[in-house]
């Protein structure tokens, strides 16, 4: 297995990624969301740091989250929420019997897989980038038409602020309107 080192940019604002395991569709269920918001609540009340954009999806999530000056590890904040949201679930989704020796040496559920993906962002236009990406993503999924049309993201919030006009990337009513992704590494670990 490759040696990978993640990269940590103290007051840096990173993209990521986590996936469940086996893509089971756990945020198809809007509890499940809830819960979700509940366990990010809560690792924020411990670790702050800014949910700058985020969309979940059926089977995975995306964030760009901003962390404080001098604080780099988005790793324990990850882990954290992974833990509390799996406990919240109060052993809906316990640890199966038929999962490999390895899940079960670490004590895994079957709730989420054992990695995730994370792009420290570099600049502006990457940052744009990235939260396009995450915006767009439920239509790339097939899950929807438009952005505007996903209830699990924070594209509502950019079309208040004045980030995006209300029919970004929008084909309702015959209105297409072009969507930009900047920046590389954009076809990120789905």
């Amino acid at each position: 297995m490759p040696d990978y080192q993640r990269a940590y940019t103290p007051g840096g604002a990173i993209f990521l990624t986590l996936v469940t395991f086996n893509r089971r569709p756990i945020f198809a269920e809007p509890d499940n969301v809830k819960r979700l918001r509940q366990a990010a609540a809560a690792v924020k009340a411990e670790m702050p740091f800014d949910i700058t954009a985020a969309v979940v999806l059926p089977d995975h999530i995306h964030f760009v989250w901003t962390l404080p000056q001098g604080d780099d590890d988005y790793s324990k904040r990850v882990g954290r929420l992974k833990v509390l949201f799996t406990r919240s679930l109060k052993g809906s989704c316990a640890l199966p019997q038929d999962v490999c020796i390895s899940r079960q040496r670490q004590r895994e559920s079957d709730i989420w897989q054992r990695r995730f993906w994370e792009h420290t962002i570099r600049d502006e236009a990457d940052w744009v980038g990235h939260i396009n990406y995450l915006h767009y993503n439920p239509v790339k999924h097939g899950l929807v038409e438009c952005p505007h049309q996903w209830e699990f993201s924070s594209f509502r919030r950019f079309v208040r602020d004045g980030f995006y006009g209300e029919d970004w990337g929008c084909k309702c009513e015959g209105k297409e309107t072009a969507v930009e992704f900047e920046g590389e590494g954009l076809v990120v670990g789905e």
